[in-house]
């Protein structure tokens, strides 16, 4: 009974030491991928800012998309808030509109998928 209990002891401890290897071999293994693997982060790519900039722009609205439009609108209307106030509120207009647009249109494509899958459901 006892050379069974040992034995038991023994085969636990040493299927715990290979579980342990084994994690610590997986470990090293995803740091030698991390550190090895080169990543282009897009710092190479000279027309990257040029692509973002058409990205941003490819609707015809006239509110600012970029951070550097909000500023430059800001700095115009610093000294006047009527103004500002104004801007504001056709550029909030025009967002809603834009976005209200998104809206309708991803209804109606959602309401399409449902009636394709409800045909091919119901016969």
């Amino acid at each position: 009974m006892i050379s069974l209990i040992a034995n038991t002891i023994a085969f636990i401890s040493s299927l715990v030491k290979r579980v342990q290897v084994q994690r610590f071999l997986a470990v090293v293994l995803v740091g030698f991928l991390f550190l090895t693997t080169n990543v282009d982060s897009g710092v190479n790519n000279k027309g990257l800012d040029k692509k973002i900039d058409e990205i941003a722009h490819d609707r015809d609205s006239v509110r600012p998309k970029t951070t550097r439009e909000w500023y430059q609108e800001g700095r115009e209307t610093e000294n006047s808030p009527g103004e500002r106030l104004e801007r504001i509120g056709k550029e909030s207009a025009k967002a809603f509109e834009e976005f209200g647009s998104g809206y309708v249109e991803g209804a109606k494509q959602t309401a399409n998928q449902a009636k394709e899958a409800a045909k091919d459901v119901i016969p």
